[in-house]
């Protein structure tokens, strides 16, 4: 959030680092756009997914998290599940584990991270709370891309936190 990069690049950058921190065998990101969820960055990404694969809200495990604003955990056969929704273009649609969490920005659901494992994989607690604290840290950095960089070093952050108290 602090590096001037652009948002592309930090989304590959936390996919990347929530694969090696959570040894998964793969992590997908998707950002809400027009009612829809576009997969913005993968660890594995393949040219023609990227922003092409979409989901409508409520549409397999991603959608239904971004609908539900839940973490959605399934241990093993995760295809098996009714809410599972097969693209032939991804090839985590053979994925055993599945924990997916939802992108948070200012209250709101801005998308959706998803972690994989080829086999089956209980997900700890602290697994799932990393991944519900990566999806509000991943939130932010959407918060801070829709901010007038201009305005981020002309304000005076003290005036900010401070403007509700002296309101009353």
């Amino acid at each position: 959030m602090a590096r001037d990069m652009s948002l592309a690049e930090a989304f590959e950058g936390i996919v990347s680092q929530v694969v090696e921190f959570m040894e998964c065998d793969s992590c997908l990101l998707y950002l809400l756009r027009d009612k829809e969820l576009v997969l913005c960055a993968s660890n594995n990404p393949q040219p023609s997914t990227i922003g092409r694969v979409r989901l409508k809200m409520g549409e397999g495990f991603t959608g239904w998290v971004a609908k539900e604003r839940r973490l959605l955990s399934i241990s093993r056969e995760a295809y098996l599940d009714p809410r599972f929704k097969r693209f032939s273009d991804l090839p985590e649609d053979t994925y055993e584990a599945f924990l997916s969490a939802p992108v948070i920005a200012r209250n709101r659901v801005a998308g959706v991270i998803n972690v994989q494992h080829r086999e089956p994989h209980f997900h700890s607690g602290g697994e799932m709370e990393l991944l519900t604290t990566v999806g509000e840290q991943a939130g932010c950095l959407v918060a801070l891309a829709c901010a007038d960089p201009r305005l981020i070093g002309s304000t005076d952050v003290l005036d900010l936190v401070m403007a509700p108290a002296r309101a009353q």
